[in-house]
Formats: structure tokens, sequence, C-alpha cells
């Protein structure tokens, strides 16, 4: 039996790095998936596993060892399944774009609550500089003001022409980073910009919707010269939150909690209760408005059953 870490998984195998340097594609065994939690991809990148060869020079993953943490997201509309995103994080860089394509502040903020709960830290990285306009670069000022208030580090970059990249670089080292966004914000290109020899695959922005198609179609882990590693995971279009009851929900929009316990009730879900502190803060331009619309279109999929996608 061997030890790994799961660098890569395409969906139907895996590729584990066993701790002799052997790289070794794997399957799961038949019952394995019965004992874990309702996921499509009950082992994910990140994840350190058991191993067994077979004389065939395949192998099979027995076991998973217990995660210090995890990050899930809604596998689908319907689905009430998770899909399992990365597993034992340091942190993760949310790369979103002010456009070309336009990356929603409600995605945003579902990505932000979803971290806070599985408690993985989240740097915002606003790419695509380059290209923006006057209105842009004033929208792009804004989004940098509010989520630095709350306490969310911010990098502004041109990954193409490796502007603010040398910033970040510092940021990875000895770290297990998780680069995740929408497609075609440039999760690619920021890494060859990072790393040169890596020569990741990028993509196009379809002109017609003004969305990314999708380049990368598995999720695979890099090691980082300077120690360390980065996940890169295809690109998200909606995000869907799991496992939240409405009155926790709150509890991951840092902004809201620091308010709440202001609210005349405990369990105020601050749509219309009386004496809410946070609908105080909101009215008074304390809580931004989209901030407060991310939130309220959370709890929307709590009483639907269902999430919708953030376009």
């Amino acid at each position: 039996m061997l030890r790994g870490l799961v660098v890569k998984n395409t969906g139907s195998w895996y590729v584990v790095r066993a701790e002799d340097g052997r790289m070794v594609d794997c399957k799961i065994k038949g019952n394995f998936r019965l004992k874990c939690i309702r996921s499509t991809n009950p082992v994910a990148v990140g994840d350190y596993v058991h191993i067994i060869l077979n004389d065939e020079g395949t192998a099979f993953i027995s076991e998973i060892e217990d995660r210090k943490n995890h990050i899930i997201r809604r596998a689908s509309n319907l689905s009430k399944q998770s899909h399992i995103l990365a597993a034992n994080v340091d942190q993760c860089m949310l790369i979103v774009t002010v456009n070309h394509p336009e990356t929603s502040t409600v995605f945003i903020d579902r990505f932000l609550a979803t971290a806070e709960a599985y408690r993985v830290a989240v740097k915002i990285v606003f790419n695509k500089t380059d290209l923006y306009d006057e209105d842009e670069k004033h929208l792009l000022n804004g989004l940098v003001r509010l989520y630095t208030t709350i306490g969310y580090r911010c990098f502004c970059i041109s990954a193409l022409h490796k502007e603010g990249v040398e910033s970040l670089r510092n940021e990875l080292a000895d770290q297990v980073t998780l680069l995740a966004g929408n497609s075609g914000v440039g999760k690619s290109t920021l890494i060859n910009a990072l790393f040169p020899g890596m020569e990741v695959r990028t993509g196009e922005i379809s002109d017609v919707h003004n969305k990314g198609m999708h380049t990368t179609t598995f999720s695979e882990m890099f090691p980082l010269p300077q120690g360390g590693w980065v996940i890169d995971i295809p690109g998200i279009k909606g995000f869907g939150t799991l496992d939240m009851e409405v009155e926790e929900v709150g509890h991951y929009f840092k902004d809201i909690f620091e308010v709440s316990h202001r609210c005349k009730y405990g369990n105020c879900t601050h749509r219309h209760e009386p004496g809410c502190a946070v609908r105080e803060a909101v009215e008074n331009h304390l809580i931004s408005e989209s901030r407060y619309a991310s939130y309220l279109n959370i709890l929307e999929d709590k009483d639907e059953g269902k999430y919708r996608a953030a376009y």
C-alpha cells in the first residue's frame, strides 16, 4: 500500500503522486463511494490517500485521510449533491473581472460566504485591468474599496501583460492555493504568467455572451518552484451554496454578522423583522446594497430548495 497526494482529477480517474515520487493512475474501488458524503467526486485534488497497486500496473484508492478542510459547491441546479472543489487548502485566490467577461457580485459573494463557512481564507484578484474603460475602472475601484473594507485583501493585475503579477507570486510561497473563478477570467493566463514553464492551456472569450469558453476540463495541482502548490479547477458558472441554514447565512457575511448582534431578535433573518440592525445599516449605507442583495439571493435558494445561477 502506498500513500500519496491526489494531483489530478479528470472525473473518471485520478493521478496520485506517491511518496516515492511516482505518478500513479488510480480508480476508486466500487464500494468506496457508499462510505463517503453525497458528492459527485468523493475524492478531490489535494486529498492525501492510500492506494493499492495490482499486477496489471493500475491502482485503486482505498482510503482518504482526514482533511484539514475542503470547499464545496452545489453540483447542479436541482441536485442535493455537493461537488468538492479542493481539499486541504491554505488559501483561495478568487479571480474576477469587471468585464471581458463580467463577474457578478452575486457570484463573488456566494463564493466568499461558502469559503467563510468552510474556513478557507480568500484573496480577491481583479484581472484584465488593461482592458477597462474609465467607467469600468471607477467600478473596479469601488469594488476594491468595498471588499477591502469588509476584510478581504484585493489585488489588481493584468496577467496578460504581467502587471501586478509579482505581488501575487510572493503570496503563493509555501501555500496550497486554490485558483477559482468564472470561465474566461484568465486563470490559465495567470498561471502561465507566474510560472512560464507550466504552459497551461488558455482559451477565448465568446463575443456573443461575453463569457469564457471552458479550457480547463479537470482539476489539477501544480508544484511551485518556491514551495507550495497551485490548484487549477474548471471555470465555475453558477455557485450554489450548500449546507447553510437560513439563520446561519448571515454568519458567513462578515459585514452583516458584525452588525447582526444589535438586532432585536437573536434569530433575525434581516428580511422583515422589527428592530433589524442590518436593514438599518443598509439604509444608512453602512452595508453595501450589493452585499445585502447577495445575502437575500442565497436566502431565496433556501426558500426554494434550489439555487439560481449567478448570471
